[in-house]
This record gives structure tokens, sequence and C-alpha cells, in this order.
């Protein structure tokens, strides 16, 4: 099921948890022996490939509770164990778990950090100071 989207700016989409935006990557038309495929045929696959639009802030981990402190201020103090996909990433994912939208007339899946296979980055951010 396809979801449209109405709207200018995908800057204001926010994500929720793990959930990762993917704009997937345009099928091929052909096959190595150069065979012609249906239309439709590469999005049916069970394993599709895109690039990381925007990612949502992890995993959240509670605050612990002082209970053993009365008198101490309640404090919401919600931190998030933080995703391995960074923007631009090249993501392979399990096809079966994304959900489908349309923005701006084009598609783009939204896909729990969970069905993420395989990460491919052309330069490590990691060690970026």
């Amino acid at each position: 099921m396809l979801l449209k989207i109405d709207g200018d700016d995908l800057n204001k989409f926010i994500l929720i948890g793990d959930r990762v935006l993917i704009k997937p990557k345009s099928a091929t038309e052909r096959t190595k022996g150069g065979l012609y495929l249906p239309p439709g045929v590469e999005e049916k696959r069970k394993i599709q490939s895109g690039y990381v639009i925007k990612a949502g802030p992890g995993y959240p981990i509670p605050a612990p509770i002082d209970s053993d402190e009365p008198w101490k201020e309640s404090r919401d103090n919600l931190k998030y164990f933080p995703l391995q996909v960074c923007e631009g990433d090249l993501a392979v994912y399990l096809q079966d778990s994304a959900f489908e939208i349309e923005f701006d007339k084009q598609k783009y899946n939204i896909v729990p950090h969970s069905a993420i296979l395989m990460l491919v980055r052309e330069e490590d951010t990691s060690l970026a100071p």
C-alpha cells in the first residue's frame, strides 16, 4: 500500500525511534545477459537497496529511576542509543519490512533499522573530528 504525502520540504520529516527514510535506487531494466525485465519485477524483490535520506534518533533508553531519594526532582531525560546509518549511505534492506510513501512524485521507503542488512559508506565518517 502506497501512502501519498503532500508538501514541498523533505526536511520537515521527523523520523521516530529507529526508523530510516530510504530513497530506492532506480531499477535496472535489463539483466546482465541483456534481457529486458517487465515493469515491477525489480520492485518485488525481497532485498532492495537505496540511499539513506534521514534517520531517527535511535533506540530510546529510559532514565534511571532514583526511588531511594524521594526529595530529588523527577526528570524525564530520555536518551537514545544512536543508529549505525548516516545520511548518504547505501543501504541494503528487506523489502518486506519497508513502508512505501510517495512525496513530491518520488517514492521513498521507511524501514526499521533492524531490516537493514548492510551499509556501503563512501568515506569513514566515524573518524571525522
